[in-house]
């Protein structure tokens, strides 16, 4: 699969649209073998600033020395910025990876009569790169989906960071040498 197909393959799946329910993106999850539970997690959510203050905090723990991947919609100019790790994005060979790993997964619901849609697949992927890539902590920039949101997957068995103010700091959570 070239870079461009495994595009054309997540890109496809948009007209699936909104489904609300985290019935799929549960089961997309557990065939990738439940990722999200080997992983850390900060939570960015918000009205505006969102994707920079996620950026920010990736950096932050970034400079903590913590292999940090970064998860953010929509992208500017390039769909791999979604998915980056310390920084850079995700390599078009991984993402071509990811996708064969992937696709064949997704088709397995559209032959049962179900569809992924674009968002539900995306987050997966991303989900199963910082796994596999072995980050020591994921900041998501998360919608405000309340109940439906599927990045409340990402929570299955990892450790949250909450931040509610000044009050609060890194150190708290992550250790000493983020203070």
């Amino acid at each position: 699969m070239t870079y461009e197909e495994a595009l054309d393959n997540v890109y496809g799946r948009l007209v699936f649209g909104i489904k609300p329910g985290l019935e799929r993106i549960t089961a997309l999850m557990e065939r990738l073998g439940n990722p999200q539970k080997k992983l850390k997690f900060v939570h960015v959510a918000g009205t505006n600033g969102k994707g920079t203050c996620a950026t920010l905090v990736a950096s932050a723990l970034g400079a903590c020395g913590l292999r940090v991947g970064l998860y953010t919609s929509p992208y500017v100019l390039e769909f791999r910025e979604r998915f980056q790790i310390d920084g850079e994005m995700i390599p078009k060979e991984e993402l071509v990876e990811e996708v064969e790993t992937l696709a064949p997964i997704a088709d397995q619901f559209e032959e049962s009569g179900d569809q992924v849609t674009e968002f539900e697949y995306i987050t997966a992927l991303a989900l199963h790169w910082f796994a596999r890539r072995q980050c020591d902590i994921v900041v998501l920039e998360v919608g405000l989906g309340g109940r439906h949101q599927r990045h409340r997957r990402a929570g299955g068995g990892g450790h949250h960071v909450h931040l509610f103010g000044p009050h609060r700091h890194f150190g708290q959570h992550l250790g000493e040498d983020c203070l």
